[in-house]
């Protein structure tokens, strides 16, 4: 087959089919007008060192593999030489991230200086994330929710964990607990950049926690219902409920309209805006009483539950 066919099989550019050509590692032979005609087996080559440089392999640590296939072979695995270069390959990433995990926690370790020379007289609590200890700074209260008490939500729809739509405006009689978060973390899923360091924003995990274990006791004390709300996704948040067995529903405002109407604080993290940690108790329709700012998030649940106890009504 000619370059141009080769290229087309493969999904490659002539330019890297020149390029394998010049490291002596898919080589055609020449005909007589000059064209390139290329051996079947060059279209397994090609593919091989597509997808051995996916997994890291420079160009030139492909050899073993693409001559294993020119050797007739089924597989370009399948030669001794090919094994080599999996361990050789495989010792030099370990060696690599041998050295960026030292680097990593040399950074941690100058973060936490910087963060505690940056904010000596904040005060923090430790909470327990995933079985490690981590501190928390409380964040200020900059008097971005005074304006709330007293005003009625807005007839907004939002989609809930649940696949319904949950109107703002129709809650329901009795009280509502609406606590608003930044984004809850995920399992193999990095959170943004610099997020330990934001005063109030890790713990969203904690405090969903603390949610479903006193949903019963805070129902007991007046909240006809309670719901979580963030900028995330709904899938996001269902996957949320379903890890975290949630006995309540999840409301995702991606496009931030209940704080365009609201007027409600947020903050950006790694290029994102998101919902500074926030909890309204609603009363048939407006607001009754605003936790702002929530901190511990751990705790919260239980502040909320004391507060409630604290001011009796016909909650149901």
């Amino acid at each position: 087959m000619l370059v141009g066919e080769l290229a087309r099989r493969t999904n490659v550019t002539v330019r890297a089919l020149r390029y394998y050509e010049k490291a002596g590692l898919v080589v055609p032979q020449r005909l007589a007008n000059g064209y390139r005609q290329y051996d079947p087996v060059a279209v397994r080559q090609v593919e091989e060192i597509k997808e051995l440089t996916s997994l890291g392999l420079s160009v030139a640590e492909t050899r073993p593999f693409v001559e294993c296939l020119a050797g007739g072979h089924a597989s370009g695995d399948e030669c001794p030489a090919s094994l080599a270069a999996y361990r050789h390959v495989v010792d030099q990433m370990s060696k690599r991230i041998e050295r960026l995990v030292r680097r990593r926690d040399a950074l941690a370790a100058h973060l936490e200086a910087a963060a505690g020379r940056a904010m000596p007289t904040r005060k923090a609590a430790s909470v327990s994330a995933a079985n490690a200890a981590v501190l928390l700074v409380e964040p200020e209260d900059d008097g971005a929710a005074a304006h709330l008490v007293g005003r009625s939500l807005p007839a907004l729809p939002l989609p809930a964990t649940d696949g319904t739509m949950v109107d703002l405006a129709a809650l329901g009689a009795g009280r509502t607990v609406l606590y608003l978060y930044p984004l809850t973390g995920r399992p193999g899923v990095d959170l943004p950049d610099g997020w330990d360091a934001i005063p109030g924003a890790r713990g969203c995990t904690p405090e969903a926690c603390g949610f479903r274990d006193h949903h019963e006791e805070l129902r007991e004390a007046g909240a006809a219902r309670v719901f979580g709300l963030s900028s995330q996704s709904g899938e996001y948040q269902r996957e949320l409920v379903d890890r975290l067995r949630l006995p309540f529903r999840m409301l995702a405002d991606p496009g931030f309209a209940v704080r365009d109407v609201l007027k409600l604080p947020t903050f950006e993290a790694d290029g994102m805006i998101l919902y500074r940690r926030l909890t309204m108790i609603v009363r048939d329709g407006a607001i009754e009483h605003v936790f702002y700012p929530v901190f511990p998030p751990d705790q919260h649940a239980g502040q909320v539950m004391a507060w409630l106890q604290a001011h009796p009504g016909d909650g149901r």
